[in-house]
């Protein structure tokens, strides 16, 4: 038989189809897209408008100081003062901390995991408002609208007449349910005129200017934020 015709067959077949079998299962990477990138830039986009909206807010709170109080001032009534101290009298952390007590229970009553981290945390960021609220209070003491005094900043550290700035009850408020809005947006938006009403019953008692009260919500905004993603940035429990 001619040496052509012969069926020849390779020595090392079952290198050769090992080779085969490892080529087969490579698989080509998609390419590099720069979604990332532009989430990371948007992100610090956000953060930057943000702080300059904030930036903005407190300087006009500060500049508007005076006219605000004077305006409240002229426009005092026995009805709405009465309403306003019981607003101010229940808007207080106590009263918080008491709902936030009762909404644990109810959550652990119903074996709910995910509600009762959320009400805890609430908890924490109103406490965490608190002290932060209570340390600048002694470190810039500052005179409330009602104290008929010259000096307006830098008064007696341990004096509650000149513990105007911030307000501690709209401090603990924001931030006890701006976790709430952070987590759940549709349950959290409702109960914001809470702390907007407690704001406005503070400045028509005279106990806070506009400025306590503005820098108060976003130190609570800020605390808020702080707990939220530490303890609660997790998408089966931070689902709108």
């Amino acid at each position: 038989m001619p040496a052509r015709w012969k069926r020849t067959t390779p020595k090392n077949r079952k290198t050769e189809l090992r080779v085969a079998d490892s080529k087969s299962t490579l698989k080509i990477a998609p390419p590099k897209t720069d979604g990332n990138l532009f989430v990371k830039r948007a992100g610090f986009f956000y953060w930057v408008i943000g702080i300059v909206i904030t930036a903005i807010a407190i300087a006009t709170a500060f500049y508007f100081d005076d006219m605000v109080r004077d305006f409240i001032a002229q426009h005092q009534n026995a009805t709405m003062r009465d309403f306003m101290r019981n607003v101010s009298l229940y808007g207080d952390w106590p009263s918080h901390f008491a709902l936030g007590l009762i909404l644990l229970g109810i959550a652990w009553r119903r074996h709910s995991k995910k509600w009762m981290l959320i009400f805890l945390s609430m908890l924490v960021a109103m406490a965490t408002a608190g002290v932060a609220g209570t340390v600048i209070k002694r470190t810039i003491p500052r005179a409330r609208p009602s104290v008929k005094s010259e000096l307006q900043w830098g008064g007696p550290r341990f004096s509650t007449k000149y513990h105007a700035f911030p307000s501690g009850h709209v401090a603990a408020s924001t931030a006890f349910f701006g976790v709430l809005i952070f987590v759940r947006r549709r349950v959290g938006l409702p109960c914001l005129p809470i702390p907007i009403l407690i704001g406005f019953s503070r400045m028509y008692l005279g106990a806070h200017y506009l400025s306590d009260v503005v820098c108060a919500a976003v130190l609570g905004i800020l605390c808020a934020a702080i707990v939220w993603r530490l303890l609660l940035r997790e998408p089966q429990i931070a689902h709108r």
